[in-house]
């Protein structure tokens, strides 16, 4: 059955190439999604409860001003436990722990598996933190619009306080997983790139 499927596969990726690299990326991105949906709410639980640091403020990067007259800022953690207040500095390193342990992993399962690329891992490397320090920055702009209401609707509208909490982690890290998923594909094919392989044939001999 496995080599089946494998032998499949192999042939799929010769008659569709760019096809079966973005069904691999889906795929291993999911993964990736499903490694972050367990380690968010595990690591703020942590945080929250044997360090302060939810007491801890976390503003940064003014931006512009809510429709209340308020600052409204690219990364907002005021502190308080949510959702009466922003999760402070903890939901912020677990968000940002979180994110950087997933987009490792991604890298490394990209590069080899989905793109097989043979061009510099160092240069890869350098422009795909370049592009994960600019998606980090969009991803926290943008979940300044949708945090609050998120946790005020699972833990105060529908009444499910804790449990609430947990499933608005969820939800909102699969919001910023999928900005990071159609943001980082068209990255990828570029800096994860193929360079052909030369072969020279010298008296009838060939060699790479």
């Amino acid at each position: 059955m496995f080599a089946a499927v494998k032998k499949w596969w192999a042939t799929f990726q010769i008659r569709r190439p760019e096809l079966s690299k973005f069904l691999m990326f889906v795929l291993l991105s999911n993964g990736v999604t499903v490694l972050q949906l367990g380690l968010m709410p595990a690591f703020r639980w942590a945080l929250d409860t044997y360090t302060s640091l939810t007491d801890l403020s976390f503003q940064a990067w003014p931006v512009g001003t809510n429709a209340d007259g308020s600052t409204y800022y690219m990364f907002d953690y005021a502190a308080g436990s949510l959702p009466e207040g922003g999760g402070g500095f903890a939901y912020f390193l677990a968000v940002q722990t979180t994110l950087l342990i997933a987009q490792v992993i991604n890298f490394f399962l990209q590069r080899n598996i989905t793109f097989k690329s043979n061009t510099s891992p160092w240069i890869a490397a350098f422009w795909y933190t370049v592009a994960y320090v600019a998606i980090t920055f969009i991803a926290a702009a943008a979940q300044g619009f949708y945090k609050a209401p998120i946790y005020d609707f699972f833990m105060i509208t529908t009444g499910w306080g804790a449990g609430g909490s947990v499933v608005a982690d969820v939800l909102t890290m699969i919001i910023n997983s999928a900005i990071s998923f159609w943001v980082f594909y068209p990255i990828f094919k570029v800096i994860f790139r193929q360079k052909p392989i030369r072969v020279e044939v010298v008296e009838g001999v060939t060699a790479p």
